[in-house]
């Protein structure tokens, strides 16, 4: 298989995850404790396989200071774009319970701010994982493992959400199964955009990436799994942490 047929099968994995947990939180009704616990497992893994993976291959490979720019540059885009999309209704497209989603009749446009939000969120992590096929020796399976973990999570939080603002499934699946498409090709874009480039540009924009997924989940994930959680919230993410390290370190 060529290096970006495997990277859109890892990237095809990765959107897997989200229309999975999106299934889940469709056709069951998990309760809001479950959803934050996972989901705050999921931003532990997610912050370990950044400190230890992204943040510290593209300083090795760039240098502190491509990759503090990109960093600070990745988390910056995120919030403005984040901003603009809460204004139109995406500011807690993560969050399962009622109330927290506008339905289309209450603020117009809602529904297609949350699906360009979740690309949002989505995008970078793939891309990541598209250009860590670059260096030969496979993907990284901590950052792999890391980005399916945390999206099954993603999924079903907010297809719960949707679902209590009284969005169709038909809708629902069909936002889901475009993320996953396009998250896919995103990787593929990842590894045939950076195939070749200078290991230092490589370097920012994994620290870009890396910069944004940070933002995400200290503006979607944690606040969700805080709710409900409360207290418990500190020691899950801290379990899904040195879930993701030992696996980075074993691998």
């Amino acid at each position: 298989m060529t290096g970006w047929g495997l990277a859109a099968a890892w990237g095809m994995v990765a959107g897997g995850a989200l229309v999975v947990g999106a299934l889940v939180g469709w056709t069951t009704r998990p309760r809001p404790h479950v959803i934050a616990t996972v989901m705050a497992f999921g931003a532990g893994v997610l912050i370990s396989a950044l400190a230890f993976d992204l943040a510290q291959e593209a300083a090795d490979s760039g240098g502190l200071g491509a990759t503090v720019t990109g960093f600070l540059g990745g988390a910056m885009a995120y919030v403005l774009v984040n901003t603009l999309l809460g204004r139109y209704g995406a500011r807690h497209r993560k969050r399962s319970g009622p109330g927290h989603q506008p339905s289309e009749s209450e603020q117009a446009g809602s529904g297609m701010a949350m699906a360009v939000g979740s690309l949002l969120d989505g995008i970078p992590e793939t891309i990541v994982l598209g250009a860590s096929l670059l260096s030969g020796t496979g993907v990284s399976i901590a950052v792999a493992v890391a980005i399916v973990i945390s999206n099954v999570p993603e999924g079903l939080s907010s297809a719960a959400g949707m679902k209590h603002a009284g969005r169709s499934a038909r809708y629902v699946f069909t936002v889901w199964g475009l993320i996953g498409v396009v998250v896919a090709a995103s990787a593929a874009l990842g590894y045939l955009t950076l195939e070749g480039a200078d290991p230092s540009f490589v370097a920012l924009i994994t620290a870009i990436a890396a910069g944004s997924i940070l933002t995400m989940v200290a503006d979607t994930m944690i606040p969700e799994a805080f709710e409900k959680t409360h207290m418990f919230t500190g020691l899950v993410t801290s379990l899904g942490f040195l879930t993701a390290f030992t696996i980075s370190r074993l691998g």
